[in-house]
């Protein structure tokens, strides 16, 4: 029933269990209730039972981490609120595990480049293109955003990539994308798309040092493999 984890004896509730002992004792439907705190009192729904029920319904944290806000809210006793602090805290998870390529950090391989995005990209839904714009001693000066593509397909153009390489007077760029099939094989568009960069940085005097493919617990460098 609604609020019954107040009902619990003192000792056995997860707040206090975590304060007590840590959080690797919970469960995942424990720490859960913890990030929801409250069920929904008319759908008499606790917020164990609400954890449990979003499992149940995504299968695990990372089917929970890829569904959206509509998604967690057509669960029974979910809203808004709830859905939006499930998101926040599953993002925050996210990037504690990423390595962050900061303003002024040397590139120094494509291994660097796949840290930093791993988690980010690797339960989004659609196709994200970016870049890493560098100065002339592979020094990071910022990244941009470039595309956002549908579920298998991303339409990049040149100038795209290489107006804010411009702005900034960048000397070179690195291209980051995400397979959102979790292979990231390249496709024989990635493979054009990186030829026609290639031949533009050329003509612009930027040099394209990589683009890295990004997918579920691995990654392709089209430096690593030849193609640059």
């Amino acid at each position: 029933m609604a609020g019954g984890i107040k009902e619990w004896p003192e000792g056995e509730r997860p707040r206090e269990r975590l304060i007590r002992s840590g959080a690797d004792g919970l469960s995942d439907a424990e720490l859960l209730a913890l990030i929801i705190r409250t069920g929904d009192f008319s759908a008499k729904v606790s917020a164990i039972d609400l954890g449990r029920e979003l499992l149940r319904e995504f299968g695990d944290l990372r089917g929970l981490a890829r569904a959206s806000v509509a998604e967690i809210c057509r669960v029974k006793g979910a809203g808004p609120a709830k859905a939006a602090s499930i998101k926040a805290a599953l993002e925050l998870a996210g990037r504690c595990d990423s390595h962050d390529i900061t303003a002024q950090e040397r590139y120094s391989s494509s291994l660097q480049v796949y840290e930093h995005y791993r988690f980010r990209f690797r339960d989004r839904k659609k196709e994200y293109v970016m870049a890493l714009l560098l100065d002339g001693k592979n020094r990071v000066i910022r990244e941009v955003p470039i595309s956002e593509g549908s579920l298998n397909q991303s339409i990049v153009h040149p100038r795209e990539v290489f107006n804010p390489a411009v702005r900034d007077s960048a000397a070179a760029i690195i291209l980051v994308h995400n397979h959102p099939t979790g292979d990231p094989s390249p496709s024989r568009e990635d493979l054009e798309l990186t030829r026609r960069l290639r031949e533009a940085g050329e003509v612009m005097g930027i040099r394209v040092l990589d683009h890295v493919i990004i997918g579920d617990g691995s990654y392709v460098s089209l430096a690593d493999k030849g193609y640059l």
